[in-house]
């Protein structure tokens, strides 16, 4: 478990590298997307690959995003119902209208340009890191009550190209270590607030080395030789 442990806490900031370089990669166009669709995105980026498969829930979300407050979560699914983003049925959960799936579609058509340019000449490994990414999302044990519950599985639509596939998959993954982190601060006597607010020393080093310890788990699915393959391949595509 001890290597496990050690790969956890190696690979985690290689998927947090090649996330945000897709983020990036197309920040203008993003931002030029969002502005003439009329929408306040909001959260609404973050669950592109959830609400074309399920409803959200203001507990789900709760756990998302666990370190702002209830009133910030409050006046954000507020916002999106008036605008129309989103429409609440009678046991409260939130479901996408045809604007937001929409805007979806038109989210990912600009995903995929940006990686398309970001990995060209690499669409093999990027197909070999998604499918590795996809065998650690299907037996990933979600916590009762945590964000990867919400957060996965991901929307892949038929002919989704494998950059938005590696990409979402990432994003979505990203919520096991989160759950990982929060069950360790928990364990640890400490609130959102203690955590966010906590710098380095003894403390904080028993929580990261609580949370890679549970953050390993789902590793040990994957062999030696592919553990080795999606470490390699998230530090050849961090380089692009």
């Amino acid at each position: 478990m001890r290597e496990l442990t050690y790969y956890a806490a190696t690979i985690a900031p290689l998927i947090d590298a090649v996330h945000i370089d897709v983020h990036a990669t197309r920040r203008e166009k993003g931002l030029e997307y969002v502005r003439r669709s009329g929408l306040r995105a909001g959260f609404l980026i973050d669950q592109r690959y959830v609400l074309p498969l399920r409803p959200l829930t203001r507990a789900g979300l709760a756990a998302v995003y666990r370190y702002g407050t209830a009133g910030e979560q409050a006046d954000e699914v507020a916002a999106q119902l008036r605008q129309g983003a989103l429409r609440e049925d009678e046991h409260g959960r939130l479901h996408a209208t045809p604007a937001t799936l929409a805007f979806i579609d038109g989210l990912y058509d600009l995903h995929g340009r940006a990686t398309a340019l970001l990995w060209s000449g690499r669409e093999g490994l990027v197909a070999e890191v998604a499918a590795l990414l996809g065998r650690l999302l299907d037996g990933a044990e979600r916590m009762p009550g945590g964000a990867l519950e919400l957060m996965a599985p991901p929307y892949e639509p038929e002919g989704v190209p494998g950059g938005v596939m590696l990409f979402n998959r990432l994003a979505a993954f990203r919520y096991h270590r989160a759950d990982a982190h929060a069950a360790a601060w928990q364990a640890a006597g400490l609130t959102a607030g203690e955590v966010t607010s906590l710098r380095e020393g003894p403390l904080w080093e028993a929580v990261e080395r609580d949370t890679n310890l549970r953050a390993a788990v789902p590793y040990g699915l994957l062999t030696g030789a592919e553990r080795t393959l999606l470490l390699q391949g998230l530090r050849t595509l961090a380089k692009v």
